[in-house]
């Protein structure tokens, strides 16, 4: 990461300090817990309302989001065609990995202040692939920034039948 990537983490990373920013992401962290407990599917989502952040996001950040990733899984590569993502572990430890130079770059990412930013952080450019690795006990939750807005962002991931070609879909709030 470079100096300007990682003042723009230290930027998002104080607001997420915040006691009033922490009380709304752990509803919907708590919400979202609540939704999977229901469902058999390996991830979770809800979009984060923008205006929790009071209008201080870095600009360009069009969107957040609270994922949930099943323990003792992973969520298979995925690219946005349409946006850089920023993501931090909220609750739990997980792997996001990066495909770099022809390779997966492990990110371990854990919940702890304390550390470096590039500890907590992953920085995902636009139309890079990436996967979310959780080892077994608990599930892993996430916080996400997007520069796509909410109802634009597109995931794109490899067809299973078909080589050379992709599935996309919107992230719409579930």
């Amino acid at each position: 990461m470079d100096e300007k990537e990682i003042a723009l983490l230290l930027q998002i990373d104080a607001l997420l300090r915040e006691a009033f920013v922490a009380q709304h992401l752990n509803a919907i962290a708590d919400s979202v817990e609540q939704k999977f407990q229901q469902s058999s599917d390996p991830l979770s989502w809800k979009d984060v309302p923008l205006e929790i952040y009071q209008g201080r996001l870095p600009e360009g950040i069009q969107s957040s989001w609270v994922f949930l990733l099943r323990s003792d899984s992973a969520s298979g590569a995925e690219r946005h065609p349409n946006s850089h993502q920023r993501v931090t572990a909220w609750r739990g430890a997980g792997d996001l990995q990066i495909w770099v130079n022809e390779q997966w770059q492990s990110n371990v990412l854990i919940p702890e202040f304390r550390l470096p930013v590039e500890k907590r952080w992953a920085s995902i450019p636009v139309n890079t692939w990436h996967q979310a690795v959780v080892g077994p006990g608990k599930h892993w939750i996430v916080v996400s920034f997007h520069t796509a807005p909410t109802g634009e962002l597109i995931e794109e991931r490899p067809n299973r039948k078909e080589a050379n070609r992709f599935e996309q879909r919107t992230y719409k709030s579930s």
